[in-house]
């Protein structure tokens, strides 16, 4: 009686003990939490009557003169210096932007997507090197391994033209989005043939980073769409932003219309809104200013594999530009730039953070009228190299027009 006795007081004790340091754990976690959200209020605290009025000045003659349409932020040091939503969300309904208006993001997407991938690599989940037939052996392609698909030298066709051609052949429904299975069935079942063999060359495309999404899903065993809102956006509380897929939505729920080069169509989302990786994601300027911080802090990857991200993998093009793991990348006039761009559906984009200085960039814009291509101005307003490659010639050096 009394070894029973005994035996439920350690019981009880054990169970009190568990119970304490579990309620100590999500103490600790809840008290994190409010931290990190005190310090992203923090970090996005902003002042319009402090607006850096060169920068406005600008913005307000690139909008006046070369038809910018969008959303605008730039920081430097962990304060915002200027931000603003400039003209129409929806021409058609004359709804005007504000700045948490949510933007498709195109390619912007690839540098999340990239994060993510290397997550699963330094968690032991994943290798650069293993091969995509490893994870889909109906795959049709030999030796393209994850370290390609990253680096866009696989030497894959663009599914985004392949897949277009067939509903165009067969006449298939156009409204319903398919999803990244769908796709990989398809190049399963009809093996396209290649642009080239693998790892010949650097071949920028869309079927690189939709892979990937696949191969994400495939080891972590999430949806896309769940793996990063958990593993990416609730960390570096990205509150504003989701991937959205036409696979799951008859219209995808987001208040910014893409329009294409004038304001008199609005591009309508079809099948190909569908897929996702690489593109998919949408968000506001203030959630990607807050993605490059949680990288900048350690949140999402540790520093040696944001190296890694950030190293160029591929020739210099013109002295200065090459691509990593899911970002492009500057070097010059001692500076280390990475940025990406994006560009689908009415959607033009520029994304930038400048790491020797601490300065992001990024501009959303729904009207793709070429107004990106303006902004040699504004990187000289915030001291950083102009990025843009037509500005320098192939020995790298800067071009005069």
């Amino acid at each position: 009686m009394i070894k029973f006795c005994i035996s439920v007081v350690q019981v009880l004790f054990a169970i009190s003990t568990l119970i304490s340091c579990s309620t100590s754990e999500e103490k600790k976690a809840v008290k994190r939490t409010i931290e990190d959200d005190k310090s992203d209020s923090l970090l996005l605290v902003y002042d319009p009557q402090k607006a850096d009025k060169r920068i406005d000045e600008f913005m307000k003659r690139l909008h006046k003169t070369r038809g910018f349409n969008g959303n605008v932020l730039v920081a430097s040091k962990g304060k915002i210096l200027y931000q603003n939503a400039i003209g129409w969300a929806d021409y058609l309904h004359r709804d005007s932007l504000n700045i948490n208006s949510t933007f498709e993001l195109a390619s912007v997407s690839k540098p999340m997507t990239a994060t993510a991938v290397l997550q699963l690599v330094e968690q032991g989940k994943l290798k650069l090197d293993q091969n995509v037939k490893e994870f889909f052996p109906n795959f049709p392609y030999d030796g393209i391994t994850v370290r390609m698909l990253l680096t866009h030298r696989s030497g894959m066709m663009n599914y985004v033209y392949f897949v277009d051609g067939i509903f165009r052949k067969e006449k298939r429904n156009q409204r319903k989005g398919i999803t990244n299975t769908d796709v990989m069935n398809l190049i399963a079942e009809r093996k396209p043939a290649p642009y080239t063999q693998p790892n010949r060359l650097f071949h920028y495309n869309n079927s690189n980073y939709m892979v990937l999404a696949a191969i994400i899903e495939k080891v972590s065993g999430k949806s896309y769409t769940e793996y990063m809102k958990e593993n990416i956006f609730i960390p570096a509380g990205m509150k504003n932003t989701a991937v959205l897929s036409k696979a799951l939505y008859d219209t995808i729920p987001a208040d910014v219309v893409g329009h294409d080069r004038t304001w008199r169509y609005s591009v309508v989302q079809n099948f190909l809104d569908g897929p996702v990786g690489d593109k998919g994601i949408y968000s506001t300027v203030q959630d990607l200013y807050l993605f490059g911080h949680a990288l900048k802090e350690g949140k999402l990857l540790s520093k040696a594999w944001q190296d890694s991200a950030y190293t160029g993998h591929n020739n210099l093009v013109r002295g200065h530009f090459n691509y990593g793991y899911g970002w492009r990348t500057f070097e010059g006039n001692d500076h280390k730039i990475v940025y990406h761009t994006g560009w689908w559906h009415g959607f033009r984009h520029i994304y930038l953070r400048d790491l020797t200085n601490d300065v992001t960039i990024v501009l959303l814009t729904n009207l793709t009228n070429g107004s990106l291509l303006q902004l040699d101005e504004l990187f000289r307003i915030v001291g950083m190299p102009v990025v843009r490659k037509s500005a320098y010639n192939g020995s790298g050096d800067a071009s005069e027009d």
